[in-house]
């Protein structure tokens, strides 16, 4: 069993589509933890605040067929094929670690974000903080730590439930 990280984010109507991708991804796995939400403004374009979360999976799932399942998800609720980087988002599935896998092309693992973004870390550090970054000699709390504007999120209450294996 291979233990990965998925970032959760949307800014288009955002209880719909995290509760969406939350169940979407429990159908991948036994095991499904999730982070706290949290609100954040977006980052790189003008728009609506987005909430995003973390969850941690085991999976027995390939690297290709992980990634394929997690876009088919996305564009199940809503997601454009060719969406852009800096744009509203009804549902962004992003594989932070695979396991130990450590990879400088696409996809690149660790997934960058972790260094750059509060909403990414944040919930990363709320479900393993002792967790070794693969390709670092850095934990997440050590990350988390050097972090700025931590400030900038805002927690929402979870307003649903997967009974089956959430934390």
């Amino acid at each position: 069993m291979i233990t990965c990280y998925i970032g959760i984010g949307s800014n288009v109507q955002r209880h719909r589509h995290i509760e969406a991708g939350c169940r979407e991804l429990a159908t991948l796995t036994d095991r499904l933890r999730l982070s706290s939400v949290y609100e954040c403004p977006s980052v790189g374009f003008d728009s609506h605040a987005f909430y995003n979360l973390v969850a941690e999976i085991t999976t027995t799932l390939s690297l290709p067929v992980l990634l394929e399942k997690l876009r088919d998800i996305e564009r199940r609720w809503g997601r454009e094929i060719n969406a852009k980087k800096f744009q509203d988002r009804t549902l962004d599935l992003d594989l932070l670690l695979y396991g130990e896998q450590v990879s400088s092309e696409a996809p690149v693992l660790p997934r960058r974000d972790i260094y750059h973004y509060p909403f990414v870390i944040q919930p990363l550090y709320e479900l393993s903080p002792q967790l070794l970054i693969p390709g670092s000699e850095q934990t997440v709390q050590e990350v988390w730590q050097a972090t700025p504007d931590l400030d900038s999120l805002t927690l929402i209450p979870l307003w649903f439930s997967i009974r089956k294996s959430v934390n």
